[in-house]
């Protein structure tokens, strides 16, 4: 299991810099007031189209946003986005710049994932206005200590979180294997899990074989299979013969 301390510390959690969430929620709900009905909610409006239609799919079928299929959509995307977060009493904007496999935030990630992570709501979405490190744009640059890796946040939202389920992007009847250019060298990752992964870099697999691995089951199946789709490493193939043996059997 991922433990604490993956990320370096940063500000103590609850500055009064952060928003306090209720005074968020009501700022969305005037912004919802303005929307079109039947049409993306106006607080998605300036994100790039292909992902407003993304995010807004997900919105239909779940009624809110999740903070995992979130992030897949930023990736998929290469979209530099913040994502407000609630926190508790507060809001904390994460700020996601795929390209650059950085992410930015304004507290200690650890307080976030050992505090909150099983209840994150994502309240907001909008265009990053804050920029990487070495970007030309200088006074749009955030403090270098604020900076850290996107990977081991992905795992962690990944393999702890909330969701249980495969991606709607991965799911259905499929084998799965392991590209041979994923990175294990600094992933927080031991034991069982690693060694699964390492088994599908040799053999494309289905969901239910996956999950009657020793300690494994189905959801902790899906969970690594998401995690590796969010680092890019998952190789997923619906015409592989067992791919379509599972949907034959409902798999």
């Amino acid at each position: 299991m991922i433990k604490g301390e993956l990320f370096d510390s940063t500000i103590p959690f609850g500055e009064p810099e952060l928003l306090k969430a209720s005074s968020y929620q009501r700022y969305l709900e005037e912004l919802d007031a303005d929307s079109v009905p039947g049409s993306p909610a106006t607080r998605l409006s300036q994100l790039s189209s292909s992902l407003q239609a993304d995010l807004w799919r997900h919105e239909q079928r779940t009624g809110s946003y999740e903070i995992v299929e979130v992030m897949a959509a930023c990736l998929r995307h290469s979209s530099r986005v913040t994502v407000h977060l609630q926190c508790g009493a507060r809001v904390v904007p994460l700020t996601v710049f795929p390209y650059e496999r950085l992410v930015h935030c304004p507290i200690d990630l650890d307080e976030l994932v050992e505090r909150h992570l099983q209840h994150l709501h994502v309240m907001h979405l909008e265009p990053a206005t804050l920029r990487p490190p070495g970007d030309p744009v200088r006074e749009l640059i955030g403090e270098p200590r604020l900076y850290r890796s996107l990977a081991p946040l992905l795992w962690v939202l990944a393999l702890r979180g909330p969701r249980r389920d495969l991606l709607p992007e991965i799911a259905g009847p499929a084998v799965y294997r392991v590209s041979p250019a994923l990175d294990l060298d600094t992933a927080p990752i031991s034991g069982s899990l690693r060694a699964a992964i390492e088994r599908l870099r040799l053999q494309a697999m289905p969901l239910s074989a996956i999950a009657a691995w020793p300690a494994f089951d189905r959801e902790r199946a899906a969970r690594m299979l998401n995690a590796l789709y969010l680092q890019a490493g998952l190789i997923v193939s619906r015409s592989h013969p067992d791919a379509v043996r599972e949907s034959w059997f409902g798999g």
